[in-house]
Parts: structure tokens; sequence; C-alpha cells
């Protein structure tokens, strides 16, 4: 249960007045707005008084653990660390293509291809690292982010079934003048 004396939300007119401003711009989160109203309800100068957790949690429709922690995170950190979410040191899966990976990845790509093949394929690259035991299994969009992130070229110019043309259109264009042509009007006959 919370302890709504230990840690009281004491807003100066400043604070106030910021979370006030935050919560009716609309240009916040919809997390930072819910907790600007938190402070706000449970501000001990309140104009019509502090409200328990108990009535925060029904009022907004959340528990009474969250309006008791952003309270305490207010006491405690400050406002910044109650409105804001901390933020992740570590994403929530690790990455599958580290800097050792990437490494063997383009030099896998800078070798000559496979014996039949003109160029590497995202398919052909994956069964070569998984062959040679780089990694134990690997997406083939995996693959495609990393080499995409090097600006690695499978399909460079002089590689492929089908190196890209520059020359002329298929089709003639046609020629446009640079002066305009009015049309001459007639005066209008009396």
């Amino acid at each position: 249960m919370s302890t709504p004396n230990l840690y009281q939300v004491h807003l100066s007119t400043e604070h106030r007045q910021a979370l006030e401003d935050l919560r009716h711009n609309g240009h916040a989160s919809a997390k930072k707005i819910l907790h600007a109203q938190i402070l706000l309800l449970a501000d001990k100068e309140h104009p019509h008084g502090r409200y328990g957790d108990v009535h925060i949690a029904r009022t907004l429709g959340l528990h009474v653990n969250s309006v008791a922690r952003i309270r305490k995170l207010f006491v405690l950190e400050g406002q910044e660390p109650a409105l804001n979410r901390k933020p992740r040191t570590t994403p929530p899966t690790p990455r599958k293509v580290d800097g050792r990976l990437e490494a063997q990845l383009i030099a896998l790509c800078c070798s000559t291809a496979p014996e039949g093949r003109t160029r590497w394929t995202l398919d052909l690259l994956v069964r070569e690292l998984t062959g040679r035991g780089f990694v134990t299994t690997i997406c083939r969009e995996t693959v495609r982010r990393a080499l995409k992130k090097t600006n690695c070229n499978l399909g460079g110019s002089s590689a492929g079934a089908s190196p890209r043309k520059i020359g002329h259109a298929s089709s003639p264009r046609w020629k446009t003048s640079s002066t305009s042509t009015r049309l001459r009007t007639m005066p209008p006959s009396r």
C-alpha cells in the first residue's frame, strides 16, 4: 500500500504552471501527460485540496501503486524523471550482427562468388555464414540490413545477370520550344 505522508508532492507556482501547460497543449506523449496529471492532483497545495492515491488512481484509470511510484519519483529525483520514461541502456534483444560478424560478412561479400554464380545473393550469404559456423541461424533480412548499413552493393555494375543500362530511352523525347506560342485573337467584328 502507498504511504501518502512519506512522499508529499509540493509544487511551486512555476512547476504547477509548467505541468498545466504540458497537460493542456497536447504535444507531449500520453504517458507524460498522465504523469503530469498525477502530480497536479497529488500536490499538497492543490486548490481543492490534495487527493489521495486511491482517488487519483480511480480518476485516471491507474493502479494505486503507479500513482505512489510517480509521486515517490518526483519527491526523490525531481520533475524530469517523474515525467519522462527512463531510456533503455540495452535493446530488448541483443544484436545478431556485431562488429566481428559484420567484418566476416563484408569479407565474404568481397570474395569471389561460389562456383556457377556471378555474384553473392542474400540466400548464399546466409548459407555461407551458417556453414562456416559464424552463426547458428540468421535471417536473410538481418544480413540485408547489415549490408545496407555498410553500403555494400551486391548488384554492382560489374556483377549481376542484367547490369543497368545507361543510354537513350526507348521512346524518343519530344522537343520543346523555349518560346511560347500564343493564339492570336481576331478583333471583334462590328
